[in-house]
């Protein structure tokens, strides 16, 4: 047999064996939206990219200089943690007090997010806004002292502990009294929950601490907080959606109308899951088998 009968058979073999790759391979990747901003990982529902992620959360997070930051409309913060087992963000907001430094002058963010994010996003309930040095005439202490002021103790945490802390010795004065006398206290905490948005500028405030608990952990004082804005995050009925999507293999992602949410199967997208684009493969084979056959049969002419 000559060396060109033996090297037909060979190069038919191989064109044979890899056409099957080409007719069952398909872009489905369902990590294709996941990405990394510093040591934090992005995942669903959150996305770095257009048209990745829960439409909820779109034009959200952003990495800058592999820092991860977050933006509603009262500002900007950094996230320090994505929590996805217990579906929560850790943010940080670099002018708002702690208990070794007090920033007033009203240049806290808060938090004051859009309305149509609040079905997706509210600070935890045992978060805790401690807002310093808010006016009388502010809404929190409107019809005081007959009116009962909305400052309370939220999980362990509260102004009467927050009041030991030094940093209220640096602002040259002395600490504020435990009792309100004629006039609001000069910190009163309180649950997103009863404002639904802490904003300096309407509360009329100069300043603002946030600390969360992490229960079961008990902790002895103020220093010991864990100081932040603890958000806790929700995609309702839609998470259904995203968890039949990436069992098909997809990646959860939104169209262009930036509202529907789509199962994106690599060159194809759905509305369902990826069995309807995976549905059309054997049409795709039997095109590929009739390929093979005249290539083949081409081939075989040769010998």
């Amino acid at each position: 047999m000559s060396t060109t009968s033996l090297l037909i058979p060979l190069s038919l073999s191989l064109i044979l064996a890899s056409l099957p790759l080409f007719s069952s391979t398909t872009n489905i990747h369902s990590d294709a939206c996941r990405s990394f901003c510093g040591n934090i990982t992005v995942d669903y529902p959150f996305a770095l990219q257009y048209g990745c992620g829960h439409p909820g959360y779109r034009d959200l997070l952003y990495c800058m200089n592999d820092v991860l930051m977050f933006h509603i409309r009262s500002g900007s913060y950094r996230v320090l943690d994505i929590d996805y087992a217990y579906e929560a963000l850790t943010l940080h907001d670099p002018h708002m007090s702690t208990c070794s430094n007090i920033v007033l002058g009203g240049r806290g963010n808060g938090f004051d997010i859009e309305e149509w994010r609040l079905p997706y996003l509210n600070p935890t309930a045992d978060n805790a806004f401690l807002l310093i040095g808010c006016s009388a005439q502010s809404p929190l202490f409107q019809g005081f002292p007959n009116k009962h002021l909305v400052c309370r103790n939220i999980s362990g945490i509260g102004c009467e502990d927050y009041y030991d802390c030094p940093a209220w010795d640096l602002l040259g004065h002395r600490k504020p009294s435990r009792v309100y006398g004629s006039g609001p206290p000069e910190c009163c905490a309180v649950p997103f929950e009863s404002i639904k948005a802490i904003n300096l500028t309407k509360l009329q405030c100069e300043g603002y601490s946030s600390a969360y608990s992490l229960a079961p952990l008990r902790i002895n004082g103020p220093d010991e907080w864990a100081y932040g804005i603890r958000v806790k995050y929700s995609v309702q009925a839609n998470e259904d959606f995203c968890r039949a999507c990436q069992a098909t293999g997809g990646t959860c992602g939104y169209g262009t109308d930036s509202v529907r949410q789509l199962c994106m199967c690599g060159s194809s997208n759905s509305t369902s899951t990826c069995d309807f684009v995976m549905s059309s493969l054997p049409r795709r084979m039997t095109s590929w088998t009739a390929i093979k056959a005249t290539i083949a049969g081409s081939l075989m002419l040769m010998l």
